[in-house]
C-alpha cells in the first residue's frame, strides 16, 4: 500500500505515480482524442452541418444519462471500498487476536519448549494466510518441528490452525493447562479460522460480471457520443473536453477494480505481508 502525506497537494497534483490511472488509460485516452478529432473534422469541415442540425440535440441525452452514470459509479466505488475496508478490519482483528493469544499463553505456559512452539506458529498463521490469499507458493516447513503436508490441495491456513488446536489439546491432556484455561484460549484460536473464511469470501466473490461489463460499456458508449453533440458549441476544443470526461469516468472504474480485491499485489492493496511481519515481532516480544 502506498504511504503518503494527505496534506501535500502539490505532490498529488503534479506527480505521476505508477498507480496513477492516467498511465493505465493513456492508450485509450489517445484513441478517444483521435476519435473526437475525427468527429469534429467531419462535422465542421466535411459534412458542414448547420447550427440548427438535429445532431446538436444529442447533448440532451447526455444530460439525462449523466445522472444515471454518476449514481452507478458512486455505487461501484462505495461497494469496492467497503470490501477493501472490511479486509483491513479483518486483518486488524487478526493482529489483536494474535496478541491476545500470545498474552494469555505467556501467563499460562511455563515450559520454554511450548512457548517456542507458539512463538513460531502464531505469526506463522498470519504469514501463511497472507500467501494463501495471494495464491503464492508457501513453504512446506515453518520450522524444524512444524511441517505442513506436502499435498498442494491441502488448505494451508487450516493446517496451521489444526496444529494450534492439537497442541492446545495436548497441553490440556498433559495437565499443563486447566479446562477453564482451555475455554479462555478457545475464542482467539477459533477467530483465526473465522477471519480466514471472511477473507476468502471477499477474495472469491467478485462484483457480478454483468454489472461490471454493463458499466464499462455504458462509459464507453456515453463518451463516444459526446463529440457529436458538443462539437457545435466547443468546436475543436471538444477534443480535450471529451478526453477529460473519459479520464474521470474511466478512472473511477479503474480505482474500484483495484481496491475491490484487497489481497493482491496492486499498489493500493492491503499491506498484509507487513501486517504479518508486525504480528511476528509482537508475538516474539510477548513470548
Amino acid at each position: 500500500m502506498i504511504s503518503y502525506d494527505p496534506k501535500d497537494w502539490i505532490t498529488f497534483v503534479f506527480r505521476f505515480h505508477k498507480a496513477d490511472t492516467f498511465r493505465k488509460l493513456f492508450p485509450l485516452i489517445l484513441l478517444i482524442g483521435f476519435y473526437s478529432a475525427a468527429v469534429a473534422y467531419l462535422e465542421l469541415e466535411y459534412w458542414d452541418l448547420p447550427e440548427d442540425s438535429r445532431v446538436k440535440n444529442i447533448s440532451i441525452m447526455h444530460g439525462m444519462l449523466g445522472f444515471v452514470i454518476s449514481l452507478l459509479l458512486v455505487f461501484r466505488t462505495n461497494t469496492a471500498y467497503d470490501r477493501w475496508w472490511e479486509g483491513r478490519k479483518l486483518w486488524g482483528a487478526l493482529v489483536n487476536n494474535s496478541r491476545n493469544l500470545a498474552l494469555k499463553l505467556h501467563a499460562i505456559l511455563d515450559d520454554e519448549k511450548d512457548r517456542a512452539f507458539f512463538r513460531k506458529i502464531i505469526p506463522g498463521y498470519a504469514s501463511i494466510l497472507n500467501k494463501h490469499l495471494k495464491d503464492e507458493e508457501t513453504s512446506k516447513q515453518l520450522s524444524e518441528d512444524i511441517i505442513l503436508p506436502a499435498d498442494h490441495h491441502y488448505h494451508r491456513p487450516n493446517q496451521v490452525a489444526k496444529m494450534i488446536f492439537m497442541r492446545i489439546n495436548e497441553l490440556y491432556k498433559n495437565q499443563k493447562i486447566t479446562g477453564d484455561q482451555l475455554i479462555i484460549l478457545n475464542s482467539e484460536i477459533q477467530s483465526f479460522t473465522d477471519i480466514c473464511g471472511a477473507c476468502e469470501r471477499i477474495k472469491n466473490t467478485p462484483i457480478p460480471y454483468s454489472y461490471s461489463v454493463f458499466l464499462k460499456k455504458f462509459i464507453f458508449f456515453y463518451v463516444m457520443t459526446l463529440p457529436f453533440g458538443y462539437v457545435f458549441n466547443l468546436g475543436y476544443f471538444v477534443i480535450p473536453v471529451v478526453v477529460f470526461i473519459f479520464y474521470v469516468l474511466a478512472s473511477l472504474e479503474l480505482i474500484a477494480e483495484e481496491i475491490e480485491e484487497p489481497f493482491g499485489h496492486d499498489a493500493n492493496d492491503l499491506p498484509t505481508a507487513k501486517i504479518a511481519e508486525n504480528i511476528k515481532k509482537h508475538v516474539e516480544e510477548l513470548l
